[in-house]
């Protein structure tokens, strides 16, 4: 594979997923972890995204604005936001993932409708702190810094001591068979905390993510109520969810 193959993989990867390892990087493209690494510290020389240890992130990912040209498949996850608008009404009490897809409902939730958010994402905060309507409560913890939300066992705790309507989550894969995973073993245990602190779970997930996963699980497809995509609930690309016990929006 040649070289300028392998780094749109790596692209196309870490937009897709926000962040990715070198390791399995290297095992997808079958070549050295070395190798791999040089690609990414090139592609980072380049501004194309963010080398971290022991992988790479996406610059849309690592942004405070919620509005920024980096953002992978903003018409797809702005379609998801306003899908996901209509399950709120007046009076709800929320919880709001990190994640830009969820950046992304703060955003556009309307400044006349009176709601009470929770959130353990430093942006999501900083957009709702500037709805007149919405009573903010950051769930404070331990600061990730590259994914800019609160980890660890104080945020577990503060989660255990609350009960929302709808938690509205992100993920990093999905499938109708494995549920819901992740490569980060912390963040599985953080978003399992979030499922068990909502009436009701509303998974945000733009297509392309969907029939892949990981090797950590958050939970089976049937703990998530609701999943948003940007395509409409009849599409093919849903058909192995139908036989699941979740509402497709």
């Amino acid at each position: 594979m040649l070289k300028e193959e392998r780094q749109q993989t790596i692209l196309n990867e870490v937009e897709l997923h926000n962040r990715i390892l070198l390791t399995d990087i290297a095992e997808t493209l079958d070549v050295s972890i070395d190798t791999v690494r040089r690609d990414v510290k090139e592609l980072d020389s380049e501004q194309k995204l963010r080398k971290v240890h022991g992988g790479a992130i996406s610059l849309g990912f690592t942004t405070n604005s919620a509005r920024n040209a980096n953002i992978y498949a903003l018409d797809e996850k702005t379609k998801i936001a306003k899908k996901a608008l209509t399950l709120l009404k007046d009076g709800s009490v929320i919880f709001i993932d990190g994640g830009t897809t969820c950046l992304e409902l703060a955003r556009l939730i309307p400044v006349n409708l009176e709601l009470t958010c929770f959130t353990l994402s430093l942006p999501v905060a900083m957009e709702l702190s500037a709805k007149p309507n919405v009573t903010v409560i950051f769930i404070g913890g331990q600061i990730a810094k590259e994914a800019q939300i609160s980890i660890g066992a104080n945020t577990i705790h503060n989660l255990s001591e609350i009960k929302v309507d709808y938690s509205f989550i992100g993920t990093g894969y999905v499938d109708s068979q494995y549920g819901l995973t992740e490569f980060d073993w912390d963040i599985v245990q953080l978003k399992k905390a979030v499922i068990k602190a909502a009436k009701k779970t509303v998974l945000l997930c733009i297509s392309e993510k969907l029939n892949s996963q990981h090797r950590y699980k958050t939970c089976e497809i049937n703990a998530i109520n609701t999943m948003v995509t940007e395509v409409e609930p009849e599409n093919v690309l849903l058909n192995s969810f139908r036989s699941h016990d979740v509402h497709l929006l």
